[in-house]
């Protein structure tokens, strides 16, 4: 059985470590490789893949969107996220794509911060990207009262808002006021990763009871984590939900459902 992964560029890719652990964990007879593949060439390699035989693949940027109208069928979860991340070819040849990074995120908070109760206060989402679509999506099902988006460009936080139930959209420069009575505080964005902006935001109005989750993991304790930590706040840190993303994968195209232990996370932080 052959799995990989696809996207341009595909070098900095963790997934083949990932599945690479488990596949050697489970004893199976399988393999998984990071596969590049230009914008261009986008379907016609999708073919190649289908003729040599793969169970299926991973799907990284910039190909989350582009490759759902080569699909033959799409799950509503990856139809309400607008993205796909997971590619299963069936038997006779069929695609279906899924999105398993909504799962990836409950997974890694449930895990992280077990106690925490989604549907107790309101929560409060940094960005409005393609990550940001899936933690809104997430948190919408796990029943947040309210989630407030906010975005320095507030059309792309208004167009976030629109797709989901219970969901507001806020101007970034009313953040203090939109984290007041939070529950959640989740940040989406890339600011605060090694090599992009800092992430300038004040926690001075967020309650002390409230969870604090940067999904960047580069570095694993970013400035946002420290800061919320120095205040009392519990924290998770964004590489479980790296980790949690890939075990429907690695289900669907295996048939084992793997977990995340500490092994596994250690190696995929040192490389």
């Amino acid at each position: 059985m052959k799995a990989g992964v696809i996207g341009w560029p595909i070098s900095h890719s963790k997934s083949p470590l990932i599945h690479g652990y488990w596949l050697e964990k489970f004893g199976l007879s399988a393999t998984y490789e990071a596969i590049a593949i230009a914008p261009e060439n986008l379907k016609a390699d999708i073919e190649r893949l289908v003729k040599a035989g793969y169970c299926g693949f991973n799907v990284t940027v910039p190909h989350k969107q582009a490759i759902m109208p080569l699909l033959d069928y799409i799950r509503a979860d990856a139809e309400r996220i607008g993205a796909v991340n997971t590619v299963v070819i069936n038997p006779d040849g069929t695609l279906e794509g899924r999105n398993t990074d909504a799962f990836g995120f409950i997974e890694n908070l449930r895990e992280g911060a077990p106690k925490h109760d989604f549907k107790k206060a309101p929560a409060v989402v940094l960005g409005a990207g393609g990550a940001a679509r899936a933690v809104v999506y997430a948190l919408a099902e796990a029943g947040a009262p309210q989630i407030r988006i906010a975005n320095r460009t507030l059309v792309r936080a208004r167009e976030l808002a629109s797709a989901f139930k219970n969901c507001v959209a806020v101007d970034w420069e009313a953040l203090p006021e939109a984290m007041e009575g939070a529950g959640l505080l989740v940040n989406t964005t890339s600011l605060g990763m090694k090599g992009q902006p800092p992430l300038e935001v004040t926690l001075n109005t967020l309650p002390l009871s409230a969870l604090v989750h940067d999904i960047v993991y580069a570095p694993l304790q970013t400035e946002l984590l420290q800061s919320a930590k120095q205040r009392g706040h519990t924290t998770v840190t964004g590489i479980g939900m790296l980790l949690h993303q890939a075990r429907p994968a690695f289900h669907a195209w295996f048939g084992v459902m793997p977990d995340v232990d500490e092994a596994l996370r250690a190696k995929v932080l040192a490389a």
